[in-house]
């Protein structure tokens, strides 16, 4: 399969950088702060817009783990149909039995919906029970990519198994390595692991503009300022797509895809 650099987004501003560093794809979520959940309809509407990239969308009803009810269910089959009907190039799912196991049977019905569109199946394979086990699932559903750390908290860590999954998948699914993703990254885990795809966020933080700030009042999660800004750093997604290059044997410039160029 060929090679992919995936940027995760969560807003324009950010779609737009990783478009100017060179991205091939975007994964477009909110919420990227809590892994990323569904995004808003009109978020992928702009991005859409303003840049020329293959869009997968996350589909994900709430943060936590990959159990969902049957309301959580009815809410991604209409996410699925909603952004197949907006254009979307992909969705991003993923949902597990109480066992630990894939979901067989409800992902079969999402992927149903999905009619053409890509599938990759995200890292609720990295909290299943038996990733070849969920590998081979996956393969009958006809997921064409896996995300997965290799079931480790950063893809370095997972290095061994991610090297076993991408021999045991064999280009089918392919096996996108994030976690921790940068360009250091990709020059050491690419030969080790044989992978030619890989998603990161690069994310830096950005101070807000606030001038007057109220202490003591909390919007959120416990210790995340609410004058912190998270967007992608275009800088570390060309270093990231130029290590990707290289070692695919590829130079020379590369177009920009973003819109306003």
């Amino acid at each position: 399969m060929a090679r992919v650099l995936e940027v995760c987004v969560d807003s324009v501003e950010s779609a737009e950088q990783a478009a100017r560093g060179g991205a091939m794809r975007l994964e477009l979520c909110a919420d990227l702060i809590v892994g990323g959940t569904s995004p808003d309809e009109d978020l992928f509407c702009m991005v859409r817009e303003r840049v020329d990239l293959p869009i997968r969308v996350l589909l994900r009803p709430r943060f936590g783990d990959f159990l969902y009810s049957d309301e959580e269910y009815e809410l991604l089959r209409r996410q699925v149909r909603r952004f197949r009907a907006l254009g979307a190039d992909g969705v991003v799912i993923g949902i597990l039995r109480p066992d630990g196991t894939l979901d067989e049977t409800r992902m079969a019905g999402l992927i149903e919906l999905a009619g053409g569109m890509g599938v990759t199946l995200h890292r609720a394979f990295d909290v299943c029970r038996d990733p070849f086990a969920a590998l081979e699932t996956a393969r009958k559903l006809g997921v064409d990519t896996i995300l997965t750390s290799g079931q480790q908290a950063s893809c370095v860590e997972g290095a061994p198994l991610l090297r076993e999954l991408v021999k045991a998948a064999d280009g089918r699914p392919q096996i996108l390595i994030g976690a921790g993703v940068n360009a250091q990254v990709i020059r050491t885990l690419q030969p080790q692991t044989g992978a030619d795809a890989f998603h990161l966020s690069a994310k830096r933080t950005l101070d807000s503009g606030m001038v007057f700030r109220r202490a003591g009042v909390p919007m959120g999660l416990p210790g995340i300022s609410e004058f912190s800004l998270w967007r992608c750093d275009e800088n570390a997604v060309r270093e990231a797509r130029d290590a990707l290059d290289a070692l695919c044997g590829e130079t020379g410039g590369k177009a920009c895809r973003f819109k306003k160029c």
